[in-house]
């Protein structure tokens, strides 16, 4: 439960600091990078405080539903 709770503060400071980044994203894309930017640093930061990986999967788990909600991956049901 505790890791669980650190995760969710991970992913709430991870929104914290891409809204407080300067000036507006361009596009889709542009904000996507922010969060990506923004998620390399705090596993940069923050990897050894987490059981090795897990930090690692839970940023990757949340860039790749940043990119669905933005709509940067193909559609396959097309």
């Amino acid at each position: 439960m505790i890791i669980r709770t650190q995760l969710a503060e991970v992913g709430l400071r991870l929104e914290s600091a891409v809204a407080g980044l300067p000036g507006e994203p361009t596009d889709a894309q542009d904000l996507f990078d922010r969060y990506e930017m923004t998620a390399i640093q705090i596993l940069d930061s923050e990897h050894q405080d987490f059981i090795p990986g897990i930090l690692e999967e839970y940023l990757m788990t949340l860039l790749y539903l940043k990119q669905l909600e933005l709509g940067l991956l193909p559609d396959f049901q097309e």
